[in-house]
Order: structure tokens, then sequence, then C-alpha cells
């Protein structure tokens, strides 16, 4: 299935596991690390990603909120499907 870069745009509570809250953007986002979800690259599903969201992609999610680095980190050298930002 085909993937491609959605940033957080908040709405609902601010909630970053919802795929509502995130719209699809052309190309890679150019934030990186900081507190809070800048955007994810997950299945395409038009203006917004495929709901709900992965279990992995969750987990991402997660982490990246609690580590503010993109996720995931391991193995090393892998893709990032969640990016971070300093500010929201």
């Amino acid at each position: 299935m085909a993937k491609t870069w959605y940033a957080y745009v908040g709405g609902t509570a601010g909630d970053p596991t919802l795929a509502r809250n995130y719209s699809r953007i052309a190309g890679k986002p150019g934030c990186d690390s900081g507190a809070f979800v800048c955007a994810i690259y997950a299945p395409d599903g038009g203006i917004a990603p495929i709901s709900p969201l992965s279990g992995n992609l969750l987990t991402y999610i997660a982490n990246g909120l609690s580590n503010l680095v993109p996720e995931p980190q391991l193995p090393i050298g892998t893709k990032y499907f969640v990016y971070m930002k300093a500010s929201s």
C-alpha cells in the first residue's frame, strides 16, 4: 500500500493518535525533533491518512512524544515514520 506524509494539524482535543487530525503534505516534512508531533508517514487515505492509525504508528507517536526525536530509532538507519517539532 502506498504511503505519504501527513502533517499534524491539531483538531479533536489535540489528539495526535487520531487520523482526522492530519492533512496530506507534498514531500517530506521540514521538522525533526521536539516535544510535539510534526508529521507522520502513513498509508495514503487521501486528504487524511487511513483510520484508525496502525498499532506500529501509534507506538512511534507515543515514543516520539516521550523521546522528543523522530521514530523509530531502531534499528539504526531505519526510515522514520514520525517526525517531531519544537512548538505546536
